[in-house]
């Protein structure tokens, strides 16, 4: 060997056994690093397919054949699916918690060379024997790094991205909460719908049975020579328009039936069950009664989701100004180092590698880009939520406005319709009696066959009308309750 190399072997550190020359040198091979990351890699594989959920989709609602309001809002709060949507997102927030608040995996890294200028022979072995050395062609490192979790921690980071997350999370179930109070009024709306629907139906049926049988009456007149042809044709046209009536009842019915259906999570037939028509029977609630618009909108500032929700955005919003000029600061990544190994020149050995631990940082340099754009966009999206902020404030003011205008009207239209004795006064008690007048005095020939039509259609018209003005009633009643935020009893 040359001068060179002799020096460079004496070097070296003495081993306290010398290596049998015939054997491999214990090395760290390059497949040994990738099958210990195919390993870790096919364990998380395995549990991602493992931890997969079960179907959330509750199983199709059966309806009783007579639904109340109570056990409709039961169903629809259990198995309704815009309200299960909301919950999801409520889940997905607290994901959000998870991946704020998780630190980064430290990255472990190897690496393994071959000298291919090394020379394997039996001089060159030889020669490491009698240096008392460890040869071999093979370089081998190994490290692992923290990927900036010391730093995410004491910076600030991870805190600020919790935080951030932490209100998002408070956002969601709020809008949970305000999606149930939106929804609920639609299935107690559609409920109404329903109830009305079957009164009409059933007051259609009788109307068109009842004139059935005063066309039977008049034919028979007819047939005697007390009635001239036109009369006959016009209680016909009477009977027949009853028919129409009764029809578009029966597909009014059917399609307020779906429509409450289908809030409930209803995914197959629909079947044809009853609901509690008392539900429309007229009172005034005592918070009702003398309820004022100051108080009304007292209540719904304390008491509305929606605008909690819109507070906890707001602050996520901050938070999120808060870190993204924190992001400024480098992420730096800490490192821990290990090398060992050995290589030569041509037909020679030289040295080996030492072994060597070393410790490394690293970090972004922030001279091209500063994080203006995502500060930017933090600050119009805390801008946005602001201004959303005061106008669902606005909307509040006016969903109260509104809805005790509505049910002070519709309490005044069901209050005229009724009257003051409730039985016998009012408006649909007027209808009614003058057409029982007119129908006894067209019996007797006094009123004319004119005068009892118009004293029909007008008892028709009215008794629709008082259903429908029942359902405007209660519908602004749980309009207002959704507008305040709370059950008004």
């Amino acid at each position: 060997m040359g001068i060179a190399n002799r020096s460079a072997m004496r070097l070296l550190p003495l081993r306290p056994a010398l290596p049998d020359p015939r054997s491999r040198p214990s090395v760290v091979r390059p497949g040994a690093c990738l099958g210990l990351l195919l390993l870790l890699a096919s364990g998380s594989a395995r549990a991602a397919a493992e931890g997969g959920a079960a179907s959330v989709v509750p199983a199709v609602p059966r309806l009783p054949q007579m639904l109340s309001l109570d056990e409709a809002l039961r169903i629809f709060r259990n198995e309704g699916l815009d309200l299960l949507i909301a919950e999801a997102n409520v889940r997905n927030a607290e994901g959000g918690i998870l991946i704020a608040g998780a630190l980064p995996n430290p990255v472990l890294s190897g690496g393994a060379g071959y000298a291919i200028t090394y020379a394997n022979n039996a001089f060159s072995r030889a020669q490491c024997l009698q240096s008392g050395a460890q040869c071999s062609s093979w370089t081998n490192n190994i490290g692992v790094n923290d990927s900036a979790a010391l730093e995410t921690i004491l910076s600030g980071k991870r805190d600020l991205r919790l935080k951030v997350a932490r209100n998002a999370l408070a956002a969601a179930k709020l809008s949970r909460v305000d999606a149930e109070r939106t929804l609920a009024f639609q299935v107690k709306a559609t409920y109404l719908q329903v109830a009305q629907a079957i009164l009409g139906y059933e007051f259609a049926r009788q109307v068109a049975a009842s004139n059935t049988e005063t066309l039977r009456k008049f034919q028979a007149r007819y047939s005697k020579g007390a009635i001239n042809e036109g009369d006959l044709e016009r209680i016909e046209t009477q009977k027949l328009e009853s028919d129409q009536t009764l029809d578009t009842a029966v597909q009014a019915l059917r399609v307020a039936r779906v429509a409450l259906a289908f809030l409930l999570g209803v995914r197959g037939q629909v079947p044809e069950f009853a609901v509690d028509t008392h539900v429309l029977d007229f009172s005034v609630p005592p918070s009702v009664q003398n309820a004022s618009e100051v108080g009304l909108l007292r209540n719904a500032f304390a008491l509305r989701p929606d605008l909690a929700a819109l507070g906890f955005q707001r602050t996520a919003a901050e938070a999120q100004i808060q870190l993204t000029q924190r992001l400024k600061f480098p992420d730096i990544d800490l490192g821990l180092t290990y090398s060992f190994g050995g290589f030569g020149g041509q037909s020679t050995n030289g040295p080996v590698g030492p072994e060597v631990l070393a410790f490394t940082l690293s970090f972004p340099f922030p001279v091209f880009y500063q994080y203006e754009g995502e500060l930017r966009q933090a600050r119009a999206q805390r801008d946005g939520v602001a201004l959303q902020e005061a106008k669902q404030t606005a909307q509040v003011v006016s969903d109260v406005a509104t809805g005790l205008a509505g049910v002070v009207a519709a309490r005044a239209l069901v209050e005229r319709m009724e009257g003051p004795r409730r039985e016998g006064g009012g408006l649909l008690g007027s209808a009614k009696g003058a057409f029982d007048v007119v129908a006894q005095q067209y019996e007797k020939g006094v009123a004319s066959l004119t005068d009892y039509l118009d004293a029909l259609r007008t008892y028709i018209a009215t008794k629709i009308e008082y259903y429908s003005d029942l359902t405007n009633y209660w519908t602004a009643i749980f309009q207002l309750e959704a507008a305040v935020g709370k059950e008004l009893k």
